[in-house]
């Protein structure tokens, strides 16, 4: 038994992409329309605007992950590293798939070639979870930057005072997937945690709160 539509039903309105989005269209697009979305396999996926919670901890993950990249920098054993918010990685052309990470370490880009953040540049990749981001951050993305090749992705977590966890995963060569290499948390005992990849970081919660 099939049931129709009410007439005023929000459903009536949707309508199928009529084509899928090539990289040379999505390139000519006005900045505050491409902040706002991602593309999918060529296809619009809109971006919720984030909360000022969720831009504070992109904002305070930045700046300790910046911090530590000068330091890997002047120790002329990583070449020249930077870390940005909310840009452009192009993690294939054709379908295109292009995503926003919440924070982004990557290798300095040759300007003067115009060169496109893509995912070879890229270190560490970080998304922070939001209510409506769950499975995205967690399973389609946690694939997507796999099979780009990304060697390290975090997925954060927040409460009312600033991040709680960071689950951290890194990149296994041979079956082009992320082994988790365990979870952060704030509350744990002993002093902030100390990593040694993809540079060496000290965690420090209290940069991380509110």
């Amino acid at each position: 038994m099939t049931t129709a539509l009410p007439e005023d039903s929000w459903l009536r309105q949707l309508r199928p992409q009529p084509a899928r989005v090539t990289a040379a269209e999505y390139e000519a697009l006005a900045e505050d329309l491409a902040r706002a979305i991602e593309i999918v396999d060529g296809y619009i996926v809109f971006c919720e605007a984030p909360t000022p919670d969720h831009q504070t901890a992109g904002r305070r993950l930045a700046n300790l992950l910046e911090r530590h990249a000068r330091t890997a920098v002047k120790s002329g054993r990583y070449g020249c590293l930077t870390v940005n918010n909310d840009v452009d990685l192009r993690l294939q052309d054709i379908p295109l798939l292009n995503r926003r990470p919440d924070v982004i370490l990557y290798r300095c880009l040759d300007r003067d070639r115009g060169e496109r953040l893509r995912a070879e540049h890229a270190l560490l990749v970080v998304e922070i979870v939001s209510p409506g981001s769950e499975t995205q951050d967690t399973t389609d993305k946690l694939g997507e930057y796999a099979r780009a090749g990304i060697p390290h992705y975090w997925i954060t977590r927040l409460d009312n005072d600033g991040v709680t966890s960071i689950e951290r995963y890194a990149l296994d060569r041979a079956s082009m997937l992320y082994k988790h290499l365990g979870t952060l948390m704030k509350d744990e005992a002993g002093g902030p945690p100390e990593i040694a990849n993809p540079i060496p970081i000290v965690i420090d919660w209290d940069e991380l709160n509110f």
